[in-house]
């Protein structure tokens, strides 16, 4: 896919009235953020990328930027929609088995063929599916009707192979029923007229949309593009998934789990793995990984410990300017405390995700989910919620709102689906992660919800129907 980033302007315009201050960075982490202000800081910041003309293969999976109209009729010409012959409904009129109507076959005509003969009295041309029906031709009729011009016994399915030569058929063919005018004919724009929208803006481009655009003779369509989404993880204790760990040291799974994340929202995702704690090392990946990020999503070194690698790297270094303007937030929920967001050389958004792996994926459905949808102009923006009953109690920690892995099941008749929780409350359990398919949502007043209780749930699977892409 071409670079994008800097074709027609940045994703966030400088007229956003939240985008990161330097001078409100301090301020934003010595304060507690809900998660629904630190969710709409984000979108408040975040836009609709540039529009591109992209080959129709490229353009898979993204949305149309203006209605798409045919330029042309579809089909562009009358032709056959059956293996027969072409003729005039006049002559079968009265045609049966005991009494055929014999024509004189006064050519071929294979699909593609330019030249075509004229079909005059008592005369038929032989014609094949999908081949331009030729002047003086009324209707086809299916060589299952016909002796197949065989002058003997009738032909029950078959044709033998012919060309394109208008004089390279000759002979007679029995044809043993009458033909309406317009009879197995496919008329000019019966599919589509010329001008006709055929894709409304905004239409999500899938096989048959894109397939329809080759109908219509278009090689290239204008879009939103998919973001691009770099994936790194961050940690010294962090191995490639198949090496042999050492003392102290765990299989990179966030980047995988991030990253197919940012596949399964639409993004073009790019895992870059583990960076040890190294913030200078950091900060060249990530550098590098500018000229081709949409949007760079870290997971790892943004909590208030003694090797926080995210923050200072993103911070002024040995006479280097910051990368960009990067607030830290501790948010009133959990899994997920500390988050971090900005932009990065004024465009390039960066979500700084906590490292233990059910606070990473919960906080990229939250936060990273709806600023790609966002970014793709793809509604909706955010995951399915719905009511459900709780099938057994939860606690939870007061002033902060929590995010329960659970497993929902929709109810029936209009009735709402019961959800129960799954596994513990640890942020580092990705077993139980694995089996879940919703959020379980406790706000962050109740301390307690008993069993029985309807709460809301965000699903995590696409249920039919929901709309998600």
């Amino acid at each position: 896919m071409s670079d994008h980033r800097h074709s027609d302007g940045p994703a966030a315009g400088p007229d956003r009235a939240d985008r990161p201050d330097p001078g409100a960075a301090d301020a934003a982490a010595e304060r507690s953020w809900s998660v629904d202000e630190h969710l709409d800081s984000i979108l408040r910041t975040v836009g609709p990328l540039p529009p591109l003309e992209l080959q129709l293969l490229e353009a898979q999976g993204c949305l149309t930027v203006e209605p798409i109209t045919a330029p042309g009729h579809v089909p562009p010409f009358d032709n056959s929609s059956m293996d027969g012959y072409a003729v005039r409904a006049a002559d079968l009129a009265g045609a049966t088995e005991q009494y055929p109507s014999v024509l004189t076959v006064v050519g071929d005509i294979a699909a593609g063929a330019a030249e075509l003969p004229v079909v005059g009295p008592g005369q038929c041309a032989r014609i094949m599916t999908g081949a331009p029906l030729p002047p003086g031709a009324e209707a086809v009729v299916p060589v299952e009707w016909t002796d197949g011009g065989s002058g003997g016994d009738r032909a029950a399915d078959s044709m033998a192979p012919v060309g394109s030569d208008p004089e390279g058929a000759s002979g007679e063919v029995r044809i043993f029923r009458p033909a309406e005018p317009g009879a197995f004919i496919r008329r000019q724009g019966d599919d589509i007229t010329a001008g006709q929208v055929v894709l409304p803006a905004g239409t999500r481009l899938g096989p048959a949309q894109i397939g329809l655009l080759a109908a219509i003779g278009l090689d290239s369509v204008k879009i939103r593009p998919r973001p691009r989404v770099v994936v790194l993880s961050t940690g010294s204790e962090l191995v490639q998934p198949g090496t042999q760990a050492g003392p102290g040291q765990i299989p990179d799974s966030n980047s995988f789990a991030l990253t197919a994340a940012a596949r399964e929202a639409g993004a073009i995702a790019y895992r870059v793995g583990g960076v040890p704690d190294d913030a200078e090392r950091l900060r060249e990946v990530i550098e590098d990984q500018l000229i081709r990020a949409d949007a760079i999503v870290t997971s790892g070194g943004v909590s208030v410990g003694a090797y926080d690698v995210v923050k200072e790297a993103l911070s002024p270094v040995d006479g280097k300017a910051p990368l960009g303007e990067i607030s830290f937030r501790r948010l009133r929920m959990q899994p997920g405390k500390p988050q971090g967001f900005g932009l990065l050389e004024g465009t390039v958004p960066l979500f700084a995700l906590p490292g233990n792996p059910v606070s990473a994926y919960l906080s990229f459905e939250l936060f990273v989910r709806p600023a790609i949808r966002a970014m793709m102009g793809v509604e909706p923006v955010h995951r399915t919620v719905v009511r459900a009953r709780l099938t057994e109690s939860l606690t939870s920690p007061a002033g902060r709102r929590q995010f329960a892995r659970g497993r929902y099941h929709a109810g029936h008749d209009g009735e709402p689906g019961s959800v129960g929780p799954v596994g513990g409350a640890g942020s580092h359990l990705v077993g139980p992660l694995a089996q879940a398919n919703a959020l379980i949502v406790v706000d962050e007043d109740d301390t307690a919800v008993e069993a029985g209780t309807l709460v809301e749930v965000v699903l995590l699977d696409p249920l039919p129907g929901d709309g998600t892409v």
